[in-house]
Order: C-alpha cells, then sequence, then structure tokens
C-alpha cells in the first residue's frame, strides 16, 4: 500500500491518499487538502480514486470534500454519529472567523460493522469516541490511521461540542493500546508514531490538542 501525506492548512490537518498497488484503488482520508495536489498524485500512480473516508467530521478535515465530490463524483463517507458536524460546516467555520465553507452534498454513514475496503484490503473500523461522538480510527495491515484520537505524544482536545475526555481515554485504552505494539499509527496532525510508543510515554496521556 502506497501511503502519501499532504499536511495543510493553519491547523496542519492530515490528509492521507492511500493506493493498493495491486488493484490501482485508491482512497483518501480526511479531504482537508487542497485536491490540486492531491490529484497530481492520483494521476502519478495511475490510481482510481474510489471515495473519501472521513475519520470525524471537524471542519479543517472535511473542507474540501464538496470539490472533490464536484471534480470526482466519489462517495464522501462519515460515522453517523458525525452526519451532523458536516451539516453545520459553515457553523463551524463562523465559530472561528472562517469564511463559509459549504460542506459535500452526498454524505454515506456507517459504523463499526460497516464493510469498507481499499482494493481487496478490508479496513477495519474502529469507533473511538472521546474527541467526537464519530470519531474513527481505520486500520489497513499494519497501519491505524487515527485521525484527532491519538497523536505523537499527545490525544484529541476534547474541549469541543461532544467531545468527553473520560470517553476518550477509553477508546485509547480499551480499543488503541490493544492493538500490537507495532501499528504505525497516522494522526490527523503532526508527525506518525507507533502504538508501542504511545502505550510507552503517552500513558496516562499528555497534554490534549487539535
Amino acid at each position: 500500500m502506497i501511503i502519501k501525506i499532504f499536511p495543510t492548512g493553519i491547523f496542519g490537518e492530515n490528509t492521507y491518499l492511500l493506493v493498493d498497488e495491486e488493484t490501482k484503488d485508491a482512497i483518501i482520508i480526511d479531504g482537508g487538502s487542497n485536491f490540486d495536489i492531491i490529484n497530481d498524485e492520483i494521476e502519478k500512480q495511475n490510481a482510481n480514486l474510489k471515495y473519501v473516508l472521513n475519520t470525524h467530521g471537524h471542519f479543517d478535515h472535511i473542507v474540501e470534500e464538496k470539490d472533490i465530490q464536484d471534480r470526482t463524483g466519489v462517495p464522501v463517507y462519515v460515522h453517523e454519529d458525525d452526519r451532523f458536524l458536516f451539516e453545520s460546516l459553515s457553523v463551524q467555520t463562523a465559530a472561528l472567523g472562517i469564511p463559509d465553507v459549504q460542506p459535500a452534498e452526498k454524505v454515506t454513514t456507517f459504523n463499526e460493522n460497516s464493510d469498507l475496503r481499499l482494493g481487496n484490503k478490508k479496513i477495519k473500523i474502529i469507533h473511538t469516541p472521546g474527541h467526537t461522538q464519530g470519531s474513527c480510527c481505520f486500520l489497513i495491515d499494519n497501519e491505524l490511521f487515527s485521525g484527532d484520537t491519538l497523536f505523537y505524544g499527545s490525544v484529541g482536545r476534547t474541549d469541543l461540542a461532544g467531545g468527553n475526555f473520560k470517553q476518550l481515554q477509553n477508546s485509547i485504552v480499551n480499543k488503541l493500546f490493544k492493538l500490537d505494539d507495532n501499528i504505525n499509527v497516522y494522526p490527523g496532525h503532526d508527525t506518525r508514531t507507533t502504538i508501542g510508543y504511545e502505550k510507552k510515554y503517552n500513558s496516562p496521556f499528555g497534554s490534549e490538542k487539535s
């Protein structure tokens, strides 16, 4: 699996492009980055974009998804508990003094039991509420895309609407820290880490952020 990272915006949100080398199917995780740059890589890889998958519904992770969908027609997926965040995108941006942005219009919801794939690879959906109620992590082979649940040396903030630190703690300790120590973690901001590193150095957690 090819993994390309596109950090962007004032919050340094990480958008990921994943390409299955066998089938050339591709997905985007968290469409916060300018699609022109991502599309150049899709064309370079001779890949076929299948859909956009969201770890959660905060504006910096979904802000470019209407453009992506308008230009490609691909589905946009978010956990059912975060659907309302798409519908309130303008409220999110207004609270931060950011010009109004329209959300993707065709949004499909999923839950932990949904069957999502990248080529022939099954994507394990791990529902990790705490940062938002619909926050999810996605495990593909040995790679975990953790959104704003788990960071290098830190965890997601819980002071925004829908945040709950006890839930976040439970999600990390009882779901993510049960995974193999060697699993690579690709967060929604900042640099990648591993489950083993975070179990050793990020417990009972560093400062909240993002």
